[in-house]
This record gives C-alpha cells, sequence and structure tokens, in this order.
C-alpha cells in the first residue's frame, strides 16, 4: 500500500514538473526531500521581493529567514536557499493544490521579463527586482484584503488583515488563524469590524461579506467572465471602486492583463506617456507590478510628473 501511495506521489510531482514545462526551454525542478518539496531552477523568484511588494498582507519573514503565511487555510513554511526554496513540511497534495498556482509556476516569467526589455523604464523596473511574481491568491480573501487597502498603507493594512483574522479565523495552530469565512464576516455587526480599526471601510466588508454569503456575488466564475463585465459586476459591490476592482481581479481572480492604478501606478502611467507600452501584451497586470515596486522605491523619479 504504501509502495503504491508513494509511486502515486512520485507521479503528480512528475506531472506538476511537466505542468510547469509551458513555454520555450522554461523548466523547474521539482523534488520531495525529508524537509517538504523543493523547487530549483525556478524562472525568477525571490520571496522578500514577491511577498513584501504590496500585494499580499499576510507573510512575514522568521528570525531564521523562512517566509511563513496562511493560504486557503494552510500555513506555509518557506525556506530560501541558493539555488531555490523548499516548502517546509509540505508533501505533494499540498504542493500541487497550493503552492504551485498561488506562486504562479506554470508561468515563464524570465519570457515575460525579455519581453517587457523593450521599454526602457520597464526594464529597468524588472532589473531592480527581477524575483517579482504575481500571485494568485484565494479569490474571497483578495476580494476583502483589497478593500481594507483602500486609502492605506501596507504596514496598517496588514495590521487590520491580522486582527480579522484572529477576531474571526479558524485557529489552524497555536497563534495562527485561517482567513474568515465570508459566513462568519457577514453575520458579524459592522461595529465588529469598526473596533478593529477598519473606518469607513467596516460598512464596506460587512456589505461585501453579505453579497458573497448570501450568493447574489460569485467570485469564482468572473475569471472566465468576460472582462469588462466581471469587473462592473465587482464595481456593483458597495465600496468597491475601479482600483479595488482592478486589484479584486488581477490578484484574486487571474485576470493578468488588468492593470490597477494607484497614485504611484498613476504617475508610472504619465511618465509613459499616458498608456502602458505595448511590449506588456495581454500582460499588463504583471508589468504593473514591476513597475508599482520601482516606483515606491525610487519616488525621485516621478517627481513633478503630472497626473491627470
Amino acid at each position: 500500500m504504501l509502495k503504491k501511495q508513494t509511486q502515486k506521489a512520485s507521479k503528480m510531482l512528475e506531472k506538476t514538473a511537466q505542468k510547469a514545462s509551458l513555454k520555450g526551454d522554461f523548466f523547474m525542478k521539482i523534488e520531495k526531500t525529508s524537509e517538504g518539496i523543493r523547487v530549483t531552477e525556478i524562472s525568477g523568484l525571490s520571496l522578500p521581493e514577491t511577498l513584501d511588494c504590496g500585494q499580499c498582507f499576510r507573510w512575514k519573514a522568521d528570525e531564521n529567514g523562512n517566509w511563513r503565511g496562511v493560504v486557503k487555510g494552510v500555513y506555509g513554511n518557506i525556506r530560501p536557499e541558493n539555488d531555490g526554496i523548499t516548502f517546509v513540511g509540505a508533501d505533494e497534495k499540498e504542493f500541487n493544490e497550493i503552492w504551485f498556482d498561488y506562486f504562479d509556476f506554470g508561468r515563464d516569467y524570465d519570457a515575460l521579463k525579455a519581453d517587457f526589455g523593450a521599454n526602457e523604464m520597464l526594464r529597468s523596473a524588472c532589473e531592480f527586482a527581477p524575483g517579482i511574481r504575481v500571485l494568485r491568491q484565494e479569490p474571497w480573501e483578495a476580494f476583502i484584503t483589497f478593500i481594507i487597502s483602500q486609502n492605506n498603507n501596507i504596514a496598517r493594512i496588514k495590521g487590520i488583515v491580522e486582527r480579522l483574522c484572529v477576531a474571526f479565523g479558524e485557529e489552524i495552530e497555536p497563534g495562527v488563524f485561517a482567513f474568515p469565512t465570508p459566513e462568519k464576516l457577514a453575520k458579524e455587526p459592522t461595529e465588529s469590524f469598526s473596533k478593529l480599526g477598519c473606518g469607513y471601510r467596516a460598512d464596506y466588508i460587512s456589505a461585501a461579506a453579505k453579497e458573497v454569503f448570501e450568493g447574489s456575488l460569485e467570485l469564482e466564475p468572473l475569471m472566465k467572465a468576460p472582462l469588462n463585465e466581471a469587473r462592473e459586476r465587482l464595481l456593483k459591490v458597495h465600496g468597491v471602486g475601479p482600483k479595488v476592482a482592478d486589484c479584486v481581479l488581477l490578484y484574486g481572480l487571474g485576470r493578468v492583463e488588468r492593470c490597477p492604478a494607484d497614485v504611484w501606478m498613476k504617475r508610472v502611467i504619465a511618465a509613459l506617456g499616458g498608456e502602458m507600452p505595448p511590449c506588456v501584451t495581454d500582460y499588463a497586470g504583471i508589468a504593473q507590478q514591476f513597475l508599482f515596486h520601482y516606483a515606491r522605491n525610487f519616488p525621485e523619479k516621478f517627481v513633478g510628473i503630472k497626473v491627470k
């Protein structure tokens, strides 16, 4: 029985490795070790650049340099290494069902960055932080966290999200909490969110949770709906404006063609002449992540740029 399970697990890893080989000579190596799942020869991945660039809010580096965070109710422990990363404690099932898609391992980021290099500013952004990847986050969590992100800074967003999880999420390990379910948040009075420091966003969180819990808003079908229809549906939710809708589309629904435009990206787009360059093709959302991170780290390059 154990031998059959081992053979089945090995085949799962082989299929995952094959799944990663989607474009050109792009490939990655995935292996099961005594410590977890080890991934090497990755097409561009830096944990700090990816997990701390403003696209997600539940990851922290521990005292050993490992990154820890909760995704889909699973507590991840990822160790960076010289030639890759190890998902400590993960098995094949967990890797296949959560981490492969979450880190967008099926996409060739080296090829994308080569294409982006046709534009000088975008090339500089990619050279500054070549290890950025756009995460494919759980739709419900992305929906709520980007509602919280409105007119907020990253440190404060992380604090509110953590308090929300502690207050209403399931404890999956001592002191570690899953993201709250739509049902749990929908049944809480708005005042509960106000007490966590959500401010005026408390009403928006309550309204969004009720729509999802009651079924009037289904997020996952929006992954495949026509982009404009998906965006218009999100905009009908109380408190969801264009920027939040675009963030949910990109980070929660995998719509990599969508480019959220906050104050940083408005400056960038103005500096680019009013629109994203043609070289981004259908990947404006991924190009945006490089540019957003670049602009935040080099604000002096965008001083004096007029935003329409």
